[in-house]
């Protein structure tokens, strides 16, 4: 249930996310259907249960009906510790001459920064911008480019800029990588992980997945592709 990347809150965007089949955003053949049946709700059916306490883990039971509060965040952190070698990236992060900031726009990811690249991976606290995830993005647009992540994109431009930047969009999948005074879009940096995935990411060591597309992407000169502005 997101908002995506648009102005979200009560009186903005809110809605389902639909995947099809093969995980792509559902084609408007199947979101034409759904709107379509929307239209035909004549009731809606609400649970007489009491509001549940989503600060509290584990499983509460209302009579014959159970809801259990899991954390996304511990389930997630233990599967990126399978798939990237976090020590390793520890000994960067706690660098001092080295500096990041990650810039959440106020989504879903503020919820997972802090546990990983602070409590997990030693980043600074000041490291993380805009961690706080707020129902209607801080009347901001969680769309990760250089018109809305503008904030980022002064600090990465500016002077004294730290060496790297990120942020991503409302619900975490996508991203804009920044350095010292260029930029990285957000399908560039995935081709830029796909080129490098064998040799720098532990999980691609393994064993290749997605095989043809990693070799495609390193048989092509990917800065080619990479807009550096000045």
């Amino acid at each position: 249930m997101s908002a995506s990347h648009n102005p979200g809150g009560p009186t903005y965007d809110w809605g389902i996310k639909f995947n099809y089949s093969s995980g792509q955003p559902a084609p408007e053949s199947i979101t034409d259907k759904i709107y379509g049946n929307k239209l035909s709700i004549s009731e809606i059916k609400v649970a007489d249960i009491p509001d549940v306490d989503l600060t509290r883990l584990g499983v509460t039971e209302y009579g014959n009906f159970d809801a259990e509060v899991v954390d996304p965040v511990a389930d997630y952190l233990e599967l990126m510790e399978n798939i990237f070698d976090f020590s390793l990236i520890r000994s960067l992060l706690t660098q001092p001459d080295f500096r990041f900031i990650f810039n959440a726009m106020h989504a879903i990811t503020g919820a997972y920064a802090r546990p990983i690249f602070v409590d997990k991976l030693g980043a600074s606290l000041n490291s993380i911008s805009n961690g706080v995830p707020l129902e209607d993005f801080g009347h901001g647009h969680p769309d990760p480019n250089l018109t809305y992540a503008k904030d980022l994109v002064n600090i990465m431009y500016g002077e004294n800029a730290p060496d790297f930047g990120a942020a991503s969009d409302g619900d975490g999948e996508r991203n804009v990588i920044l350095g010292r005074k260029f930029f990285v879009t957000s399908s560039d940096s995935v081709a830029i992980i796909a080129a490098n995935a064998q040799e720098a990411i532990p999980y691609f060591q393994t064993g290749p997945k997605g095989e043809s597309s990693t070799a495609l992407l390193t048989s092509f000169p990917i800065e080619k592709y990479i807009l550096f502005p000045t």
